[in-house]
């Protein structure tokens, strides 16, 4: 009899080298990509994306030894009390699982939640030696327009993922992604403790990322959607007159989830800021 075939979250277990590193008060598990000897890369995630959902940007980019940390209360990562979600909360965790890892000169890449991540931790550490990449952080803030997913419906994601979701219902979410990546988030959704993306989207909406940007400074790019909701145009314009010394690029094709709208045009635009050869 044949075995049915392994889900897509096993195989990339299975392939990925785990560690769990006591940081700042929690368990964190780091799952490992790529070759050892390969430029070290580390990839912190969105707000519900545990790490199993980067391993496909990871084989885009073979040159790569890619590190992805789960973010606290998702994944295998511990979960923190309530109230202990914010970016200084991430930005902590961050420095101190960059510390375990013992990497030298690693690119740190953050999307979405995870650049907001990246960029406080980078106004508050050293990083002549780090080159950043900035995908798609939401602006939304004090006093602006909302982050435009709700958190009634994330979490209405979450409670379908713990009911058993399915690659169509989450194509209602992303009607764009590859059939793959959908049967991959609906296997890893339910790993996110609602307490921590309620928390963390909130903060979308408390955190002021403008107060950040105008303090990132060194080897930094800002990638941004074409298409994106959450980096609309006007956010565009802002963010290169508040920060003009920080390069813009815009991926076509894509919208705010930009990896998973339009791989190859993310891959470039990293690639043409980090200097590393198109394979």
């Amino acid at each position: 009899m044949t075995a049915p075939p392994r889900s897509p979250r096993d195989e990339i277990r299975g392939r990925a080298v785990h560690r769990t590193i006591p940081a700042n008060g929690l368990e964190h598990r780091v799952l490992t990509f790529g070759a050892e000897g390969g430029r070290d890369l580390v990839f912190v995630p969105g707000i519900t994306s545990p790490a199993e959902t980067a391993e496909f940007i990871a084989q885009a980019l073979p040159e790569f030894r890619f590190h992805v940390p789960d973010l606290r209360g998702r994944g295998g990562t511990g979960r923190a009390r309530a109230g202990e979600y914010t970016l200084d909360d991430y930005a902590a965790d961050l420095a101190a699982v960059l510390t375990a890892l013992e990497l030298d000169s690693p690119v740190l890449v953050g999307h979405s939640l995870g650049a907001r991540i990246v960029a406080r931790w980078a106004v508050s550490t050293p990083h002549d030696d780090v080159p950043l990449v900035l995908v798609d952080p939401p602006t939304s803030g004090p006093g602006r327009d909302p982050y435009p997913m709700t958190a009634r419906s994330f979490l209405t994601q979450l409670d379908e993922a713990r009911d058993g979701t399915t690659p169509d219902r989450i194509r209602h979410y992303f009607p764009h992604w590859p059939d793959r990546e959908l049967l991959l988030r609906a296997e890893v959704l339910g790993d996110c403790d609602p307490t921590a993306v309620a928390e963390s989207h909130r903060g979308f909406e408390t955190e002021d990322f403008f107060e950040i940007w105008d303090r990132v400074d060194g080897d930094v790019v800002l990638i941004h959607g074409g298409n994106s909701p959450v980096v609309p145009q006007a956010a565009v314009d802002e963010l290169a007159a508040r920060n003009p010394s920080v390069p813009l690029v815009r991926v076509p094709d894509a919208g705010h989830m930009i990896p998973w709208d339009n791989l190859p045009g993310f891959v470039r635009a990293l690639r043409s800021h980090i200097g590393s050869p198109t394979l």
